[in-house]
Parts: C-alpha cells; structure tokens; sequence
C-alpha cells in the first residue's frame, strides 16, 4: 500500500526553542523519501519520529543557512554508518558546494555510501521517476535559495458504469488501460483524466515568482510563515514572509492543503498564525506545524 505523508520533524526559525527543533522535513511518497532542510538535530527527531535513514532516497537544501543544513553533518554520516543499500542524491544551490563540502566531511567517518551530488544552478527538472517529477525554483533570499515541488504525471481514473455498459472487466479492464482501446472500445469512452498530485516545499523567502510558481495548484503546500503581519517590514528586510503573505499566495494558487512553518521565537501563540491566514483569505485545509506532526498529503482530486 502506497503512502503519501510529511513528517514534520522541526518548525523553529533561527533560534530553536523547548517546544521547536530547526527545521527538517520529511516526505515519504509511496516508496521514495525525501528529506528537506535537515537543521542541527535533524538525526535525533527523524529517531523520535520514527524515520530510518533507509528511508532517505533525496536530500533537498533550500539555502545554506545554519537552522536549514547543519545537521547534514550527522544526517549523512548515520545514512553511512546504517549503510544505506541504495544511492542517495543530494539537492542544493550549487554556490553554497563550499558548505556542503565542509558539512560533508565535518568529522572522520567511513564512507559506505553512494551519496550523489547534483547541485542546483538554475529553474528546471531535477528529477524524473515513475511517481514524480522534481523542479527547483529561485527565490528572493539574502543568500541563493531555491524551494521544491513534486508533481505526479497526470494519469486516468476508470469509470466503474462506463466500463459495465461495454462489458469489460476483470482482465480486461489491465489491457485496455496498457493497450488503449480493446473490441473498439477506447480508453477516453471508460475513464476521465486524473491529475497528478502536486507538493511544494518553500522555504526563506520574500514574495517572488519563484513563490507563485512552486505554489501554482498544491495538494499540499508547505511554505515559511518566519512573522505576522505586523512584522511585515522585518520580513521584507531579512526576507521572510508573513503569515498573510503566505496564506494569500496559498489562496490565489489554488492550494488544498496550507502547511505553515519556520516561526520566529518571539511568538508565543502559534494561533495568530491560523487568524491571520484566515483573516488573509485562505479558505482550504490549514495546518500551523509543530514537531513530530504527520500530515497526509491529500487524496487525489
């Protein structure tokens, strides 16, 4: 049986607190894994959240700042010491190569992993598997940060009523999906289209168009919502987004499922971020994140 599901493994922003690690993100989808932003402490909530590093098929760095990547150090020496059966690929902005080095190679460990580079330069495809396809897009950060998206391929969905009217089943039902029509009986007159599910991962940024675009039709969406809108003006200088800002760009994407993330530590309500996500328009299913939470990525369409 597929899964789908984010483990939300820290939610703080520079500064951790008691109740919020760094950030780490992970995403299983069906049999992949992928792990975004492993902040220091990364290894011991993928432990407390029940995540192996047999899990990990990707690692995805949005920036090189320290509450997003230092715990790649322990993350991927515990991928060598667990000695992962299968290579892992790791994703992040190709100027930051000089910190990944270091955090790479921080201590002496023994290398038993194929753990494969492929740093990111520019907007485009990253990846294609058989569930997905992968993309990066730039975003508006003091330093070069890039957010995710994963976008299943489009598929059909097999109408029960059509298929008895044509007298097709069991078997048949397998031949006619592969073949595309059967006893001129086409695919089109049994099944509709079937959108992929869409996932998105944003992280550090002002808005920008990068934003939009990773957002544009998410399932599941999971973005930084750093201040509240009474902030606006620091997030705008340390680029960062408010939870307004977020929430609006949710709402004009079309997104199902609004994950907001990555507080500052001056809030002590986590509530006012859901207010002023609701107060900014954002009618779907909305999530403020805490640590060790397991979010479904919602069914498909």
């Amino acid at each position: 049986m597929s899964v789908r599901e984010l483990v939300i493994l820290g939610t703080a922003s520079q500064v951790p607190t008691r109740h919020r690690n760094h950030n780490g993100y992970f995403l299983r989808w069906d049999s992949d894994g992928i792990l975004f932003d492993p902040g220091e402490g990364t290894q011991r909530q993928m432990v407390r959240a029940g995540v192996a590093a047999h899990d990990l098929n990707r690692i995805c760095v949005t920036h090189f700042h320290g509450d997003h990547s230092l715990g790649l150090a322990g993350v991927i020496q515990r991928i060598n010491l667990d000695r992962v059966p299968h290579e892992v690929t790791a994703h992040y902005p190709r100027s930051g190569r000089r910190f990944f080095d270091r955090l790479r190679y921080a201590t002496a460990y023994r290398e038993t992993v194929a753990l494969t580079e492929a740093p990111v330069d520019t907007d485009g495809v990253l990846a294609r598997t058989p569930g997905y396809t992968l993309t990066a897009h730039g975003l508006s950060h003091p330093v070069e940060s890039y957010g995710y998206r994963l976008t299943e391929p489009d598929g059909r969905r097999m109408l029960p009523d059509r298929l008895a009217a044509h007298g097709i089943q069991g078997p048949d039902v397998g031949r006619l999906q592969r073949e595309g029509s059967l006893h001129g009986v086409t695919l089109d007159q049994v099944s509709e289209a079937r959108p992929g599910q869409r996932f998105a991962f944003i992280m550090d940024t002002r808005l920008c168009d990068g934003v939009h675009a990773l957002a544009d039709g998410c399932d599941l969406l999971v973005i930084e919502s750093t201040f509240l809108d009474e902030d606006l003006r620091l997030a705008e200088e340390h680029g960062h987004l408010t939870a307004g800002q977020a929430a609006r760009a949710a709402r004009d994407a079309g997104v199902r499922h609004l994950v907001l993330t990555h507080f500052s530590q001056r809030y002590s309500d986590p509530e006012e971020f859901a207010r002023q996500a609701r107060a900014a328009g954002y009618g779907g299913e909305l999530t403020v994140a805490h640590d060790l939470l397991r979010v479904p990525v919602p069914k498909r369409r």
